[in-house]
Parts: C-alpha cells; structure tokens; sequence
C-alpha cells in the first residue's frame, strides 16, 4: 500500500504542537498592539534494515561459534504432545493463558487495570493473533528448521505450585525448549528458550508481535513503540511501527533492558546474563478491538542466542514498581524533553497530596492549580500594573496611530509610528508584553500537566465527580468542563484592563476564549479541570486587584498631527 505524502517526516510530539500554538498567540497578542489596523542519531548500537520474516516462518542468523555444542554420539529422543493443551496461570496480578501449539501466549490479563469499558486490561491484541502469531513465539536468522516449530505440540511440564512452566519439543534432531517461571504478587517472570540442532545451538529471538498494551486506548497504535535502554549512551530509544515499514530494523548492544510499551503499560526483556543481545521493530497492518480496518502495528524480537535467558516484566509504568525491578526502568515513564524538570515534581506533588489529603487526583488538580496561581502572584501582579498603565496611554496610542493611518505599510515613514509608540512606552515604564505575561507565565504548567496526564499510570481512570477519567475527555454528551472554561474565560477577560483601545480590535479579543474553548474539547478532562481552576482563582484575584488598585488616570493626548509632506 502506498504511504502517504510526508509521511516519512518526522511528527511533531503534542509538546511541541502545544507550545508551538501559545508561542503563536501570544505573537498576535503582542504583535496587534503595534500592527492592527481597523480596516540526534542513535550511538553505539548497530541498527540495520533487514528482511522481513513472515509471522509463521522463520528468520535467519549466523551461528555463534562461541554456544556451539558437540554434537551428542545418539541421538536425542523424540518430544512431543499428542493434542493441545491451553495451561494457565493465575496470580494476584494477572491471569495468562499459553499454548502448547508453539508454546506460545494466547493471553496477558492484567487483573488490576481496567480498560474504558470495564474490563481487565488484555495486553495480547487477540484481533492481530491470526496474521501476526502470538507472543514468545520463536524466529530464527539463518537457520531454516525442517517444520514450523511455532505450530508444533509441545510436551508441558507443570512446577510444583503451578507458577511454573516447562515446554518440551524435538523431532530426535532439533530440540526446542522453553522455561517460564512466574511469582504471586509480582508483574515480574523469568523466561529461558533454547535451541539446539544436533547438539549445536541455534541462535534465535523471540517475537512479540501485534501491538501491545491496551488495544481499546484512543488511538492505541500510534502509542505503542519498541524500546531499548542503551547504559552507554545513557539513552532509552524509541522506536514506532512505521520505523519498519520496510522491513524489520534491528540494534544490538548491550543493553540494560528491551521490549515493547504503550502509554500507561510496558513489557520489557532484561538479561539475567547481562550479555549482549539483539532486539528487532516490526510492523504487521492488522486490526485492532475498535476497529476491523487494519493499520500498521509495532512488534519486537528479542534475543539473538542459541539461549536466551531475561527476566519479563509485563505490567504497569508505575514509577514505584519499577524502581523495586530496576532503577533503570523509570525511564520508561517519560516525562518530556523541554519540560520535564516541571513535570516530574509536579507528578510527585500531585501524588502527594492526593496520598495525605484530597485521596482523589481531580481534588489533588484544583489543590495544586490553586497553589501554583498564588506562587505565580507577585508576577501577576507586576503584569497587571503594566496593563493598567498600557490602558491608560490608549488615547495617545490611539492618536498616533491616527496620525499615520493613511500610509502604506512600504512608506518609510512607517518605521517613525513604532519608533513614537516605544518612546511612549519608554517615558511611562510600560511593558508592552506585560499582558502576554498571565497566558505565558502557564505554559510550562499547562505541558506539564498534559503530560503527567498521558504518562501517569496513576491518572489513568482517575475519577472525580462526574468525570470517569481524568486522563481522557468527558464522555458525556456535551462536555460541561470545556464550556465552563469557556465561560469562565470571557468572565476573567472582560475584568481585566483593556491594552488596546480599538472596539474591532476588543471585539477580535473575545473570540479568544472560543479558540481556547476549540482546543480543550479534545483533550483530557484533567487539563481542562487545571485550566478551569486556574481560571477561577484568576477571576478572585482580578477582582482583588481591581479594588486594591483603581484605573490609572487617562494621559493626555499629545500628539501634533503630521503636516503635509510628512513633516510634524
């Protein structure tokens, strides 16, 4: 199928589209007050492009002569099942479901975390089962096996307990065998697959693929990515579906971990060994729970040895749990790249406050909204001052701008307007910007709190009131937080000083509370609630401002008019 135009351009991440759009308006604010008239690459892992293996047939890759084995002086017994069994295991945590067909998953259910509607969390995309295969399968790079070992019937053998599988298949040639060990209480397993041919090890991955994590999650594809932790470059790259569009890309190294993510969940590949292994991206166009259309899905291999042995932790991005597993694995909860210093703390104050007091995040939002506007109030009020002077000055403004209103933008005369507006600025200590400052002193806030909103595990289904989830939008049919925001909006912003003295270009203002309203119908019923609360106390402290502080008295107009010919 045909890509589309740009396609292969890299997105710009909400981080950027966010900033991008206040950096925007805060231009027009700033810049109508002189202008309007009325009418880096991946390191030191080896990343390459090779051939895609299908779902059911192998892949290939040298032997390492450094595993290989002498070959028995008998030869091995046959192992195999005589029917398929689907054993499971059941734990605290969640409830898995494999196969001896391949000794493959067939289901990861996370008990704990609920989807939209209500159900255990299946991390499996069951949809993609049949094209993609199933997890754990195993693929090779250049070894063809006789058959297809992902189809075979492996002998199980149960541990004592139960939390403890064995999978046992040969042929009297090539022997395949797979160990998986799991623990109550724990999102965390130890795996181990072997292969041996004659007594030599086969070097080979194990696949995941189909997407993972919670496939009913608003646009869940385009959240799920490959994942590898490189210690030497101190970095955790991330990888999407259409990174593979032409076949698998594959990076080794000695990496502290691998695997797969999605926004609140991760299943990650640690080497119990700490050798050095190899993790491939795949992509498989295949369907999805919401939707029989399919589209691209990302996949990864994991291994490159004759045995890979990993510790698997399949579970939630939860920064307490995995720091208990490995330090490392923060990293999986990515805060941002530009404001991430303002985002972590500001999780970490969230979780605080709804751990000793509020015990509910949409309270722990308005608490910490609140404190963040009065922190920011000597700003505000040094802001505010700055507007009441800038309104004061409008009669002259007014009439500077009159005095020039017929000359064209091309007239070097122009430049003499901006140069008599700044003098006037200047001779009564105003900050033109001085009414940008509330809108862009939020900012950082503003992208912090959208992303804790999208990373944090403990926002997802964060109920408050009428909202079933802070970290999406309303479900309802018309969103009551969006329109209050809105209302609240054209509130705070017909109490605060005018800059400008023109009716069309006050008229053009108060769309802005309808274009703010536009943007945050969409997004997460959390940010618009921060948004809201920020507006609430604003309009408190507005009318605070306006009864300690009245109006600047007007300034008289002195403006000579321009003669005939220019001259003043």
């Amino acid at each position: 199928m045909a890509d589309p135009p740009n396609k292969n351009k890299p997105d710009m991440s909400m981080e950027q589209r966010l900033l991008l759009a206040f950096v925007l308006m805060g231009l027009v604010l700033l810049v109508s007050q002189y202008f309007y008239k009325p009418t880096a690459p991946q390191r030191r892992s080896e990343v390459k492009q090779v051939e895609a293996p299908k779902p059911q047939e192998q892949a290939t890759k040298p032997e390492e002569t450094a595993e290989a084995l002498t070959a028995t002086a008998a030869p091995a017994p046959q192992v195999a099942a005589q029917a398929e069994e689907m054993p499971r295991v059941d734990t605290d945590v969640f409830s898995i479901v494999l196969s001896n067909r391949g000794a493959q998953v067939r289901s990861w259910v996370l008990k704990k975390y609920k989807t939209g509607a209500g159900k255990p969390v299946e991390v499996v995309n069951q949809q993609a089962a049949a094209k993609a295969g199933y997890p754990l399968a195993v693929v090779f790079a250049d070894f063809k096996p006789p058959v297809d070992v992902n189809q075979q019937l492996y002998a199980v053998t149960r541990s004592p307990g139960g939390l403890g599988l064995d999978f046992d298949w040969s042929d009297g040639k090539l022997r395949v065998h797979k160990r998986l060990r799991f623990t109550r209480g724990s999102y965390l397993a130890q795996i181990t697959s072997e292969v041996l041919n004659g007594g030599v090890a086969v070097p080979h991955l194990l696949v995941w693929r189909g997407g993972f994590g919670d496939p009913t999650a608003y646009n869940a594809a385009a959240n799920q990515y490959t994942l590898y932790y490189d210690p030497a470059a101190a970095k955790l790259v991330t990888q999407q579906a259409k990174a593979a569009k032409n076949g698998p890309v594959s990076a080794a190294g000695s990496f502290t971990f691998a695997g797969l993510q999605d926004s609140y969940f991760a299943a990650v590949f640690m080497p119990r060994d700490g050798r050095a292994f190899e993790i491939q991206t795949l992509s498989d166009s295949v369907a999805g729970p919401s939707s029989a259309e399919e589209q691209p899905h990302v996949g990864a291999a994991v291994g490159g040895k004759g045995r890979n042995d990993f510790a698997l932790f399949v579970g939630p991005k939860d920064l307490d749990l995995l720091r208990k597993v490995d330090a490392k694995l923060e990293q999986l909860v990515d805060f941002g790249t530009w404001f991430g210093f303002i985002a972590k703390p500001l999780f970490l104050v969230l979780n605080w406050v709804n751990d000793n007091w509020t015990h509910n995040y949409g309270w722990a939002i308005i608490v910490v909204t609140i404190a963040i506007n009065f922190l920011l109030m000597p700003l505000k009020i040094t802001s505010l001052r700055s507007m009441k002077k800038m309104s004061a000055l409008q009669p002259q403004i007014a009439a500077i701008n009159e005095k020039y209103k017929n000359i064209s933008l091309r007239d070097p005369r122009k430049a003499e307007q901006n140069t008599e507006i700044m003098a006037l600025y200047k001779k009564h200590g105003v900050n033109p910007a001085g009414g940008c400052m509330p809108i862009l002193l939020q900012i950082p806030f503003f992208i912090a709190f959208y992303t804790v909103l999208t990373v944090a595990i403990e926002m997802r289904g964060a109920s408050w009131l009428w909202v079933t989830d802070l970290s999406h939008p309303e479900t309802i049919p018309i969103r009551i937080l969006p329109l209050l925001m809105i209302a609240t909006q054209f509130w705070l912003q017909k109490m605060t000083p005018a800059t400008t003295a023109d009716p069309t270009q006050q008229k053009m203002m108060m769309f802005m509370p309808l274009i703010f309203g536009f943007m945050f119908y969409g997004v997460s019923s959390g940010l618009v609630l921060y948004w809201l609360t920020g507006n609430l106390v604003s309009i408190a402290q507005q009318w605070f401002f306006n009864r300690l502080m009245p109006p600047a008295p007007r300034a008289v107009v002195d403006v000579k008019p321009m003669k005939k010919g220019g001259k003043k």
